[in-house]
């Protein structure tokens, strides 16, 4: 029930709306954190994960905007929605509108009430490719704030509520992790070397390698076509049979992309999401790829699918073979990759083991499926019991 609520708009309720400038400070030498979006962790925010301080000196030079204590930031571009508190006075980049609430406000009502409004936030932002929600617009937010005692009682019940299920997350995401280690567990006992029990070559005894490319983005004839040409977001499965994007012949025939014929593997040679360890895929389908990706062709004797995760445990047990790129990112030794050694078995003895590692894999994705589907459940639930406290429900 919203007996003794009053509805207004946020500006009613707010003593001071702080938007922090656009300049970068050059020096970082002081005492007063510095904090971006990527700081947020958790509801209080006291410093930056970088070390980043300025003097006071700074502050009044630009001018800074300073967060007092109990300040709730909120951001206005990137991720819009995402709140803390202040819990220490601090400054922060543009990505954030400070909101100081007036004295019947409490700043963990504010909190939580600004985190319930997110996809509304969202909703009337504006912007082509960064989306931004102004002060005025911040401003003009409705919303319906009780008297501070039910405030409280409101906050308590909430707190109570988001650190269980913040437990229950932490919970599920550890026995998905878990389920991840075992699996990669027996994987990697599974190509372990073993001496002289198994013959052993050289990747590039074995297979053949192609390289790819981007056709023109210039030339439409090249685009939109009916071969998927993979690059490095696509690679996040063991067999590939489409790609977010899609070529012509045309470009195949005319540009420096390459085709490769299902029963090819696809290795991601550089970019981030080598982070995770090698991304190796097999081709289902015909496909053509980027520079950032290259084809193995295994040779006759080698299955595929076991070639993939033989050369994905070896790559990923490696000290040489990922390594830093000049600019930071990742990449694959091209020529280490090419002597990464290789156990060769009997195709009877392959195809035994990828029929040990296909059922030890559907295992580990029910497992993750059950496990997704509870912290999707959890999202859920905080979305709900947030709506109920500000609808009068709780």
């Amino acid at each position: 029930m919203k007996k003794n609520w009053e509805r207004g708009k946020l500006a009613d309720y707010i003593q001071d709306f702080i938007v922090p400038q656009r300049d970068k400070p050059k020096f970082f030498d002081g005492s007063i954190p510095w904090c971006r979006i990527e700081d947020i962790d958790g509801v209080f925010l006291s410093k930056s994960k970088s070390g980043k301080c300025v003097t006071q000196e700074v502050i009044r030079e630009m001018p800074l905007r300073v967060f007092p204590r109990n300040t709730v930031i909120v951001s206005c571009s990137a991720d819009l929605g995402r709140c803390a508190i202040v819990s220490t006075p601090l400054v922060t980049n543009q990505t954030f509108i400070g909101l100081v609430p007036k004295a019947t406000l409490s700043p963990l009502f504010l909190y939580h009430l600004m985190t319930s409004k997110a996809e509304e936030l969202n909703a009337s932002a504006t912007g082509a490719t960064i989306k931004y929600l102004s002060q005025n617009k911040f401003k003009t937010i409705d919303i319906s704030v009780p008297p501070l005692p039910e405030q409280q009682r409101i906050v308590s019940i909430l707190d109570e509520a988001f650190e269980r299920i913040a437990t229950a997350k932490a919970n599920a995401e550890k026995n998905l992790h878990n389920a991840r280690a075992l699996f990669d567990s027996h994987l990697n006992a599974m190509f372990a070397p073993h001496g002289s029990r198994c013959t052993e070559q050289p990747l590039e005894n074995v297979c053949s390698f192609s390289s790819g490319g981007t056709p023109s983005k210039k030339n439409n004839g090249y685009w939109n076509g009916d071969i998927p040409w993979v690059s490095g977001r696509d690679m996040k499965s063991t067999r590939l049979s489409d790609a977010a994007l899609h070529i012509s012949k045309k470009a195949v025939d005319e540009s420096s992309t390459r085709m490769a014929p299902a029963g090819a593997l696809l290795i991601l040679v550089r970019g981030m999401g080598l982070a995770h360890g090698a991304q190796i895929a097999e081709l289902m389908i015909p496909c053509a790829f980027n520079q950032d990706i290259r084809a193995i062709h295994p040779s006759n004797n080698l299955i595929p699918r076991y070639l993939l995760f033989a050369l994905r445990v070896r790559i990923n047990t490696s000290d040489n073979v990922l390594s830093n790129a000049a600019h930071g990112t990742l990449k694959i030794n091209s020529d280490e990759l090419r002597r990464v050694m290789i156990p060769t078995p009997s195709q009877g003895h392959q195809q035994s083991v990828v029929a040990k590692i296909d059922s030890l894999f559907e295992e580990t994705q029910h497992l993750e499926s059950i496990y997704q589907q509870k912290l999707a459940a959890l999202d859920e639930l905080k979305k709900s019991l947030l709506h109920q406290a500000f609808t009068g429900q709780l």
